[in-house]
């Protein structure tokens, strides 16, 4: 979740965080951003061209911060300005480590027309495979992590439209795919009560975004939203979804050419393109977990830092 992470940085008086991928002249100082779009934490059976999910997977990125932590020391130790574009040693103890990760792992599993059953059943590997990745990351100095849980996966348009025969719930979500996310969030919690124990010297904050999500789908106009599960920028259908037609393609319909471009009030809508949320529902729910409400130890996000002695 890119935009998630440039709000944990804004918050924290720092700039945005440059991308690790983008390192020609790049300002590390203030940290780096491993996420990328369509990535899991399991290798994917169908990488990006050949199919929709990135190569570079948790293992990956991983690799790149083992990678980003030893030539950033050589380069500070050039001096000038090759000193001041990269973090000090000691940063890394020292940083906020932030994760949301998870839900392409279950987006693959369901696109590959694994049943529900199935793709339940491949959670405990997928958590495994997370915390195995903490553990490294620890290894390398992380001792202060915030991490996601999974959102309503069922009430994304992209979802609504490859499985229309899904039962849905009152407000019209995918009743089991939701169910398989929440069982997701059940095991990534425990996993964490189990990484706290194996490593006490960290803090671990677990976040419970699926609830402010789900409430953007339940309540819209509470908090100034409209039209929850229509995509603002697609084309065509109930959902205003179509993977042949993504946000961004030029189309033609009945011989005309057509671009698939945003809807009017992008700030009022709650699902950017199908599978992603608008920048507009991206802040509320950056606004509601900072304050440490959503979650587990409940402290602000600026106390994230800070290891409970409980």
């Amino acid at each position: 979740m890119k935009g998630s992470s440039h709000d944990v940085a804004k918050s924290l008086g720092h700039p945005y965080l440059s991308a690790y991928l983008d390192s020609l002249g790049t300002n590390f100082s203030h940290g780096a951003n491993f996420a990328t779009a369509a990535s899991t934490i399991r290798l994917p059976d169908l990488i990006l061209p050949a199919g929709g999910f990135s190569p570079f997977y948790l293992d990956i990125q991983y690799v790149q911060f083992l990678q980003l932590k030893s030539r950033s020391q050589l380069i500070r130790h050039r001096g000038g300005i090759f000193a001041s574009l990269m973090p000090k040693e000691e940063y890394f103890s020292k940083a906020l480590y932030t994760f949301d990760i998870g839900q392409n792992d279950l987006g693959e599993g369901f696109s590959s027309n694994k049943t529900i059953q199935e793709v339940n059943a491949s959670v405990p590997d997928i958590i495994t495979g997370f915390s195995t990745n903490i553990k490294k990351i620890y290894d390398l100095g992380a001792r202060s992590l915030w991490i996601h849980n999974m959102g309503p996966i069922g009430c994304l348009p992209y979802i609504l439209v490859n499985f229309p025969a899904a039962e849905k719930d009152e407000i019209g979500c995918a009743k089991a795919y939701n169910e398989v996310a929440q069982h997701f969030n059940h095991e990534l919690k425990q996993a964490i009560v189990q990484l706290r124990k194996d490593l006490p010297k960290a803090a671990f904050t677990y976040v419970d975004v699926y609830s402010v999500k789900y409430s953007l789908f339940k309540e819209p106009e509470k908090y100034g939203f409209e039209l929850p599960l229509v995509a603002c920028c697609g084309y065509g259908g109930k959902y205003n979804y179509n993977a042949t037609a993504e946000c961004g393609a030029t189309i033609t319909v009945n011989g005309s050419q057509i671009f698939v471009g945003s809807c009017k009030n992008p700030s009022t809508r709650v699902i950017w393109d199908g599978g992603h949320y608008t920048e507009a529902a991206a802040k509320f729910v950056f606004d509601k977990i900072s304050t440490g409400a959503y979650s587990d130890p409940p402290l602000p996000l600026k106390q994230a830092c800070h290891r409970s002695l409980n």
